[in-house]
């Protein structure tokens, strides 16, 4: 028997597979990417009495890997809290999504796990954007600022390391991370003793202050559109900044173009709670678009569709 863990490589899916992983422990074959590499069941060959648990990743865009797998006998254990359309009725699998906006995937394990590993969730939800909840969630377990803040870092970093446009782009593959997040039950441990979170947060550190200097190339009352230079430290600190840029305008949609070395453009998009249009409905208007309901993006948005974006964008999320 083989179990394969098939996860999103950002902060949701790192501590997700942390906590699996610790409360189950035992060899896996791991199977990941860059943060809008999701189409991940499709690289799985997986059989009788194989398991394949996947982490972060839209069971829609996944749709087709799945029935296979499920097709061919293996079975399979679905925690994700993206789109997911229709859910397959089949013996062999079991869901646990909750596409509501307070929630991310580490916090369905954490629901699934009793609590065992939550500061991972903890730390996952900062890294996921979603800093209210994981300061109720961090207080009701009895951390102090102190602690919590560290967590808060922690998130964001390993957050922030799964962006660029392939792995070269990366300061860690989200594989090699895993490995190094492994032997930590405790994630204070892992950022005060671990090498690899020194490097990410001084990378961070570095990225973010050119990303801050960036201003918005197309604006409206309402919604700001920025494009990044084609570089590396860009592609890397496009969701970081598209979660800034949110927390600093917080009644603003934020797009964020990344150009590709092939032409086209990679695509982040932010809305505030209020949007009468949530940010994966919008991005789900151009092929390759999805997400959620607060934040979404554009796998491929190619040269000829910018327009017709930076058009439906600002007509979109205008203020009157």
């Amino acid at each position: 028997m083989t179990r394969y863990f098939a996860f999103n490589g950002d902060a949701d899916g790192l501590c997700a597979l942390q906590q699996l992983r610790l409360a189950h422990p035992g060899d896996a074959t791991l199977v990941t990417g860059v943060k809008r590499d999701i189409r991940l069941l499709e690289r799985i060959a997986a059989g009788p009495g194989d398991t394949v648990t996947a982490l972060d990743i839209s069971l829609d865009q996944n749709r087709d890997g799945l029935l296979g797998l499920l097709a061919a006998g293996a079975r399979i254990e679905y925690f994700d809290h993206h789109h997911a359309g229709s859910l397959p009725d089949h013996a062999g699998l079991r869901v646990h999504i909750d596409e509501a906006a307070d929630v991310c995937t580490s916090i369905l394990v954490d629901r699934h796990l009793d609590g065992r590993h939550r500061r991972w969730a903890i730390t996952a939800a900062f890294g996921d954007n979603l800093a209210g909840v994981a300061r109720a969630m961090a207080a009701q377990a009895g951390l102090g600022e102190r602690d919590s803040a560290v967590l808060e870092q922690l998130g964001t970093c390993l957050n922030y390391n799964a962006y660029g446009e392939c792995v070269a782009d990366l300061h860690f593959d989200p594989a090699e991370l895993a490995l190094h997040m492994l032997p930590f039950e405790d994630p204070l441990a892992f950022a005060a003793q671990c090498a690899a979170f020194a490097t990410l947060r001084d990378g961070y550190e570095d990225d973010m202050a050119r990303a801050r200097r960036l201003g918005p190339a197309h604006e409206v009352p309402g919604a700001a559109l920025l494009v990044l230079p084609d570089a590396p430290w860009a592609r890397r600190a496009i969701g970081v900044l598209a979660n800034d840029l949110v927390r600093g305008r917080p009644g603003d949609a934020i797009g964020l173009l990344s150009p590709k070395s092939g032409g086209g453009f990679t695509v982040s998009v932010r809305v505030p709670a209020h949007s009468a249009t949530g940010a994966a409905d919008f991005c789900r208007g151009f092929e390759t678009g999805g997400g959620r309901r607060l934040a979404g993006g554009i796998n491929h948005l190619p040269d000829a569709d910018v327009e017709r974006f930076t058009r439906s964008f600002a007509d979109c999320f205008r203020r009157p």
